[in-house]
């Protein structure tokens, strides 16, 4: 969907039910950046043809907001079209880790003859794990062409997790710093990651931006941004207070 002259979310795409992750698009004159890969190979293939297709000819680069493989998933993809990845230099899997994700995907699957059949290959078909091939170490701001992109460090839900900020038309896309509608994921930190995200959340709302495409759930629009902040914050400090994730054991 279109959210600006040059930003696009690309809502929907699929990992572990209930849950969806997001992606978006934003494209300038000259540049379009590509915020998050999605899961799998399918899922890049469709971010690659929106793409294209938002402008013809662009050239095109990639950002990674985090380490999880719903969010890197179709980095392989964009590498083998040439495209570079940027991400957190902090960021880098391991392939023992990408198939022990594959095998739990795979015991997630309720019916236990799917599960022996082994479905979940179908999802990752084609898909391979590939880190970023550029790293950041700092912030940084990419000049698209007639808008710019800036990079900003939001850790907490991991260490390595970045926002990426387009001032001029005050949409901001954030990976898992913000969720909506979904319970966000504490599991990956502790009490001291939950309150470095409490001060991520702070930066982002300092921002005021208007539109916000969180790493899960739908898009949000003036007072909802707050709103989301706002809950995402309530779960972190109820969370810091009791020791535990909401979703622990």
């Amino acid at each position: 969907m279109r959210l600006s002259n040059c930003c696009y979310a690309v809502t929907g795409l699929g990992y572990s039910a209930p849950w969806f992750v997001n992606a978006g698009l934003i494209a300038g004159d000259k540049r379009t950046l590509i915020v998050d890969t999605g899961g799998n190979m399918h899922a890049a293939q469709t971010l690659h043809g929106y793409a294209v297709a938002a402008k013809p000819g662009n050239l095109l680069q990639v950002i990674n907001t985090e380490k999880h493989f719903d969010h890197i998933g179709g980095n392989s993809y964009f590498r083998d079209q040439g495209v570079e990845v940027w991400g957190h230099s902090g960021i880098a899997r391991t392939e023992a880790e990408f198939q022990a994700e594959i095998a739990e995907f795979n015991d997630g699957i309720v019916s236990s003859a799917r599960r022996a059949a082994g479905e979940a290959k179908a999802f990752f078909s084609g898909t391979r794990l590939v880190n970023p091939n550029r790293a950041l170490d700092e912030e940084t701001t990419f000049d698209l062409g007639g808008c710019s992109a800036s990079v900003l460090f939001t850790p907490g839900h991991t260490a390595t997790n970045v926002s990426v900020w387009v001032e001029e038309e005050r949409v901001l896309y954030t990976g898992d710093c913000l969720i909506n509608e979904y319970v966000p994921n504490l599991d990956a930190g502790g009490v001291a990651d939950w309150k470095v995200w409490l001060a991520s959340l702070e930066r982002v709302e300092a921002l005021r931006a208007e539109i916000v495409v969180a790493g899960h759930g739908p898009v949000a629009r003036g007072d909802e941004v707050q709103r989301v902040i706002d809950t995402v914050r309530r779960i972190l400090d109820e969370a810091i207070a009791r020791g535990v994730s909401p979703t622990a054991g």
